[in-house]
């Protein structure tokens, strides 16, 4: 009760250290958001950190099938994204990230980056420095971030329900213990397993629009108990149970 009343003080903040410019509403400079805080209105042609710090917040919103790339410049495809992330929380939907997106964003995360109903606790398990596994800790930590906001996305399309993380990040030693793949996209930091309610096949469907390249569930092998989300190079869907 306390957080959402602290996130709401500051996106009042936010709001009131706007400044108009040339008749056009964009960012104060003001630090509203313990997070980060954009201080320009985003549109296609820009670039920079900013961007790319968006394009991790839209990263659930790429359309079906498709992976949202997280390079730093705003093209169509963030444009795109942007424009449903916008559609999905009943804002102007133009494609143009300014003060009413970014103030969306702000009331979904907490200090640390991570959406409000995950946490790199939820997401890593295995150990306390994301150590141990194919990538740095850097990597997989970040991996793991970008991860969790494509939950986020699809938790709010299934109607704001809990999803249940049962299995996130893991370094060898872990993945081993678990009886992991010795390729598993768990030891990048950007697979995660999936349990409980919604069912497995409405996790399973319901992710192919939300930027996971690699979905397994119900009717593939070793999967019947849970719904796998990852993200690699290439695309595996299989689901048979589910139609996948």
């Amino acid at each position: 009760m306390l957080r959402h009343a602290v996130r709401l003080l500051l996106s009042l903040v936010m709001i009131a250290s706007a400044v108009l410019v040339g008749g056009v509403l964009t960012a104060g400079t003001a630090q509203a958001d313990s997070c980060y805080t954009w201080n320009r209105t985003l549109s296609q042609g820009a670039s920079g950190e900013d961007v790319r710090q968006l394009q991790i917040r839209v990263s659930g919103y790429p359309a079906y099938g498709q992976v949202l790339a997280i390079d730093g410049a705003y093209g169509p495809a963030t444009a795109a994204a942007v424009t449903r992330f916008q559609q999905a929380y009943g804002l102007s939907a133009d494609g143009i990230a300014g003060q009413q997106t970014f103030n969306r964003i702000y009331a979904l995360q907490d200090a640390d980056c991570t959406p409000i109903h995950f946490s790199y606790a939820e997401l890593n398990r295995c150990n306390s420095n994301w150590s141990g596994g194919a990538v740095s800790a850097a990597t997989a930590r970040a991996n793991a971030l970008v991860n969790m906001w494509r939950l986020e996305a699809l938790r709010h399309a299934l109607g704001d329900r809990p999803i249940t993380v049962s299995s996130g990040f893991r370094s060898y030693a872990c993945n081993n213990a678990a009886g992991g793949s010795p390729t598993s996209r768990h030891l990048y930091g950007d697979g995660v397993d999936l349990t409980g309610s919604p069912s497995l096949c409405t996790l399973a469907q319901r992710a192919r629009y939300h930027g996971f390249r690699e979905i397994l569930g119900p009717g593939y092998p070793g999967h019947n108990d849970h719904t796998h989300v990852g993200n690699k190079s290439s695309r595996t869907w299989s689901a048979p149970t589910c139609g996948i």
